[in-house]
């Protein structure tokens, strides 16, 4: 009986240790890393919600941009950090695709780092310079036919979501043209709009402006729906294009072993920090859309991705680097 009294107060103590652990937490600077160049597309979502958080919680969230290998040196960090809930990841749908493209990574992505929640649907936009000529998808495409393998394509780098989009539509429209990879989205798109590379399937939150000044030319969304930022345009597939559809959203992660009260306080907040007005107001300018998820629910969706993914890259032909 004293055995069974002592094994209850220990889960009674461990509870309530738990719980204090959540409502203590952050009890120091957050470290936030971003796995892509400062102004790219995660990055300024990144910045975006971060600071709410640090509003709410009252201490610093400091994003640290740790760029290439297509994500996974940022990855690589938050998956050995402490798990104590101080340090975080915010990395886009690319997440999903580097588990095939770079399988040789000291860190699982499905074993070591858990999701919180996703912060938004960024639909990708084909962008291209106005000096190409080219106004519209059945321009692109028959302009890539009539020379394979002489039209090129940027991405925020190899196995990056950017690229994916861009091996869909490659596929769907049944055209040759040659990868050029970059660290982050701004170096694509200062390529892109000096008409050195021809385009990018761009997150619409970093071009937007860029359209409305006409320094590019949107062309389609690259997901399954029309952005609610650009009505009328059309999606690739309304264009023409089968099976050209790629979804980008950007996503919040920790260390698999953090506590699980702080896993579910962070998500509690993220999602307060995502229905500020402020946070909404600035979300909606950036072209993001709602894609709230629990942790488990998101964890799953990562697995079911992580799969589809893995086919998309056979079938794109995409080479681990080396």
């Amino acid at each position: 009986m004293g055995r069974c009294w002592m094994w209850a107060a220990a889960l009674v103590m461990c509870m309530v240790h738990g719980g204090a652990s959540a409502q203590s937490w952050p009890t120091k600077r957050v470290t936030v890393i971003v796995p892509f160049t400062a102004g790219s597309a995660t990055d300024i979502m990144a910045r975006t919600v971060v600071q709410r958080l640090s509003e709410q919680l009252g201490q610093p969230f400091v994003v640290e941009n740790r760029p290439g290998a297509g994500g996974t040196i940022g990855v690589g960090a938050v998956a050995k950090a402490d798990p104590d809930g101080h340090t975080i990841l915010i990395h886009s749908s690319s997440y999903t695709i580097t588990p095939t493209t770079y399988p040789n990574t000291p860190y699982s992505t499905l074993r070591d780092l858990v999701g919180i929640t996703p912060l938004a649907l960024l639909p990708n936009v084909l962008v291209i310079s106005p000096a190409k000529g080219i106004k519209s998808v059945p321009d692109l495409v028959r302009a890539a036919k009539a020379k394979p393998g002489t039209m090129n394509y940027a991405s925020a780098g190899v196995g990056t979501a950017t690229q994916l989009n861009a091996e869909r539509f490659r596929l769907g429209a049944g055209i040759e043209v040659v990868h050029v990879p970059f660290k982050g989205t701004p170096e694509a798109l200062t390529e892109v709009i000096a008409g050195r590379v021809d385009y990018y399937f761009c997150p619409v939150n970093a071009v937007l402006p860029l359209i409305a000044e006409k320094q590019l030319r949107a062309l389609a969304t690259g997901s399954s729906k029309r952005s609610a930022a650009l009505p009328d345009l059309p999606t690739t597939l309304e264009a023409g294009v089968p099976n050209s559809d790629y979804n980008f959203w950007v996503g919040m992660f920790v260390p698999a072993k953090t506590p699980r009260d702080i896993v579910n306080r962070l998500h509690q907040e993220t999602a307060k920090a995502l229905d500020f007005k402020a946070v909404r107001d600035s979300m909606r300018k950036l072209g993001a859309e709602s894609m709230l998820m629990k942790s488990e629910e998101f964890d799953t969706y990562i697995r079911n991705e992580v799969t589809s993914n893995a086919a998309l890259v056979k079938a794109a032909g995409i080479a681990a680097p080396r």
